[in-house]
């Protein structure tokens, strides 16, 4: 199956499409909402960028580009990890799964060929690392929910073994696909990695098999909903505007490895123990689109990144602010129409002293 006939096997289904050929939804986005924090979902999520690294050299390339340790990895374990530049601003977030021979990169979505092109870069002529971009003739389903540990162990009971960021070669419907954790959006979230040849059945065995854990299609409208309720940065937060210490990616920099590009800025706000900036969850009286503007006291002291109203009519925003300003309960206006808003707290994985 070519990229072109998933979509319009998606389209069959009932999908409206995105214009890269992702599903939006599937007609009701308050069920897929609802089955996305009760039961589980499937995504095709396959704008995420697949690349796989070779070469001896493949973990020491990673470890000296970003800013985790991606060194002494066991095998199908998985880490992410942070590119940044000289000022420590993000460039790209992956996650790195250690395969047999080779690294499995995931990227953000549509940074497949980006990345590739930065790992080249980055190449020296002793290094022994080749990065090979995988995302034209490979999907990438998600599955989210409740029910998601129970649907992946129906193909494979050893996978209900499997922690966060930990991977599985399994077979399902007569095709071997790679199957792995990644962090929590709404209760577990699995990736399904396999060729575009067996996407569609692979796609249909999951749907099958998943009808009685409550499972159904939703699309990048539901996805984009669950993540910023749970505070997860994407693309909005994830560029060179933020440090990855002010968008609560504390758990992907290591400050112990070695240097990297912009390690020098991050360990010294870390050794300080302050940050001008960090991200929150807020609540609002009224839906704002972003990015906005966020005031207090009428002075702007941040930007509201990511927001959205859920099909429910809760509305749900990410927002980095200056950090004084971002204790729970604290008071602020967002946009030219100054709505009212309320600091919920921090989210992502932050130090206790950050506020």
């Amino acid at each position: 199956m070519s990229l072109k006939e998933l979509k319009e096997y998606h389209q069959r289904n009932g999908a409206k499409l995105a214009a890269d050929g992702i599903p939006l939804h599937y007609g009701d986005l308050l069920a897929e909402y609802h089955a996305g924090l009760t039961t589980a979902i499937i995504l095709d999520r396959s704008h995420e960028g697949r690349i796989q690294l070779f070469g001896k050299d493949r973990f020491e390339l990673l470890n000296r580009m970003s800013t985790n340790k991606m060194v002494d990895m066991a095998a199908n374990e998985g880490r992410a990890t942070i590119f940044t530049n000289a000022h420590a601003r993000i460039i790209d977030r992956i996650v790195a799964y250690n395969r047999d021979d080779h690294l499995l990169i995931i990227t953000e979505p549509g940074r497949g060929q980006a990345v590739t092109q930065f790992l080249q870069r980055n190449i020296f002529f002793n290094d022994d690392a080749r990065p090979v971009d995988i995302t034209s003739h490979t999907t990438q389903f998600a599955i989210h929910g409740a029910q998601a540990d129970a649907i992946i162990a129906a193909f494979n009971p050893d996978a209900a073994n499997i922690s966060s960021l930990q991977g599985i070669e399994m077979a399902l419907a007569d095709a071997t696909i790679y199957a792995a954790k990644r962090k929590s959006v709404c209760g577990e979230h699995w990736l399904i990695l396999s060729s575009a040849n067996n996407a569609e059945a692979v796609y249909d065995a999951i749907l099958q098999v998943g009808q009685s854990h409550g499972l159904i299609p939703a699309g990048s409208l539901t996805y984009n909903t669950l993540r910023i309720r749970a505070g997860r940065p994407a693309r909005p937060e994830l560029n060179t505007d933020y440090i990855p210490l002010e968008v609560g990616l504390w758990d992907e920099v290591n400050f112990e490895k070695g240097c990297y590009t912009g390690q020098e800025i991050i360990a010294r706000m870390e050794s300080r123990a302050k940050l001008a900036k960090t991200i929150v969850a807020l609540e609002m009286q009224e839906f704002v689109p972003a990015p906005a503007e966020i005031k207090q006291s009428g002075r702007n002291i941040g930007k509201l990144t990511s927001s959205v109203q859920a099909p429910t009519g809760d509305i749900f925003a990410i927002a980095i602010i200056k950090t004084q300003a971002a204790e729970k309960g604290t008071p602020l206006t967002v946009g030219g129409t100054n709505c009212s808003a309320t600091v919920k707290g921090l989210v992502g994985e932050q130090p206790d002293y950050i506020i």
